[in-house]
């Protein structure tokens, strides 16, 4: 369970990491807390940041379900397979909002697969 339990903190980086650009992006516009609105950089570094904490719990439960029932090797690919997934969206959605689909559908596809993972190793035990 070493390689989910690295994976586990990658995964809490890159979310941090889109944090930390969402946080930069208020200062650098000049957009005071709470609000939202504000050029169309700023609100892509703070949607970037929610949907990637959207995205956590779709993929931290079934990495560990993975790993416990099927394997720590399958799943810590699987969570590495979401984390370069969420890094090409958040890069992609800072280029242009247009840009966003290769990482969000990696990033899907990898939860996909440690849903499944998932489920194979309920089965098998």
């Amino acid at each position: 369970m070493h390689l989910t339990a690295w994976i586990t903190l990658a995964a809490l980086a890159v979310y941090f990491w889109t944090f930390a650009n969402a946080g930069a992006a208020r200062v650098k516009y000049k957009v005071p807390a709470p609000s939202m609105d504000g050029p169309i950089e700023f609100q892509s570094r703070q949607r970037v940041q929610m949907n990637t904490l959207e995205q956590l719990p779709m993929m931290l439960v079934p990495l560990w379900l993975c790993a416990v029932f099927l394997g720590d090797a399958w799943a810590a690919a699987g969570g590495a397979l979401w984390c370069l997934g969420r890094v090409l969206y958040a890069l992609g959605y800072y280029r242009d909002p247009k840009k966003r689909e290769l990482g969000f559908v990696t990033g899907m596809v990898a939860s996909a697969l440690l849903i499944v993972g998932a489920v194979v190793g309920l089965i098998m035990h």
